[in-house]
């Protein structure tokens, strides 16, 4: 008798940050990694790492998620295997600190297709096989701006994040029935590379570091959540509080105490 093939995960924005750290957590539980990112280079590095270390299959889709389409890519690569999505992270993004008419069109639109359009895709592409085969996960990575007023700079991602949880809560609603667990998972500050991309690396250096959590620690909490089935989940107490704030305080104290403390990460063009 052969044994049944490990489950794999496929993980965007694989090349740094949260999604390396998604890809260390899952191939330490024994899972198979398909690694999509635009950097090639890092996501075979990564693959062959976790590949010596766990005696695993992982491998590398070089795609760029703001591309209509992306996610055809990802999920053809994946059945070019002859494998299927037993866990889908969506993790990849980026932020534009400048307001929204100082930088292109082209800029915005290619942040909305990569945290929106290319993560709903990959979802809806793998929902039919997961209901087919009675189980699978998805866990999406939102974020504490999610629960957020929208100010200035930054001007899409409190929506786009917002959106990433409101859509994990319907997908839950409508697929938790069918063995499919889905999670939002909503950190705060992480150390990532993710200020040191948008320009905010300075002001963020100068952030208390308690407010900060490990990108270790931050998956750690989401695929646990996903493991309990928990939809929407919030790593941190300190995040938590946060979140229990600006839920329950008046909404004009929110916004004046959001718009002092965000206007240090406006950086206008």
């Amino acid at each position: 008798m052969t044994s049944a093939p490990r489950k794999l995960v496929v993980i965007t924005g694989a090349s740094a940050g949260l999604g390396a750290a998604f890809a260390r957590a899952y191939a330490g539980r024994g899972f198979d990694l398909a690694l999509a990112a635009r950097r090639v280079d890092r996501l075979e590095a990564l693959a062959a790492e976790l590949r010596a270390a766990h005696d695993i299959e992982a491998f590398a889709i070089g795609v760029d998620l703001a591309v209509f389409g992306a996610e055809a890519s990802v999920l053809g690569a994946v059945a070019a295997r002859g494998r299927e999505v037993d866990v889908l992270v969506n993790n990849a993004g980026f932020s534009i600190p400048q307001s929204f008419a100082a930088v292109a069109w082209e800029r915005q639109r290619d942040f909305l297709m990569t945290l929106v359009v290319s993560a709903c895709g990959l979802a809806h592409g793998v929902i039919p096989s997961m209901v087919e085969r009675g189980g699978g996960a998805i866990v999406n990575v939102a974020s504490l701006a999610g629960f957020s007023p929208g100010m200035a700079g930054h001007t899409l991602y409190p929506a786009a994040k917002s959106l990433t949880i409101k859509f994990s809560e319907s997908l839950h609603e409508e697929y938790g029935g069918n063995g499919i667990r889905v999670t939002a998972l909503c950190p705060g500050f992480t150390h990532t590379e993710f200020a040191l991309a948008n320009g905010t690396q300075a002001v963020m250096d100068a952030s208390p570091r308690f407010l900060f959590q490990t990108a270790e620690a931050v998956v750690e909490a989401g695929i646990r959540a996903n493991e309990r089935g928990r939809v929407v989940v919030v790593p941190g107490w300190h995040n938590k509080l946060a979140a229990a704030l600006l839920h329950y305080l008046p909404e004009p104290l929110v916004k004046a105490a959001i718009r002092a403390g965000s206007a240090k990460y406006h950086l206008d063009a």
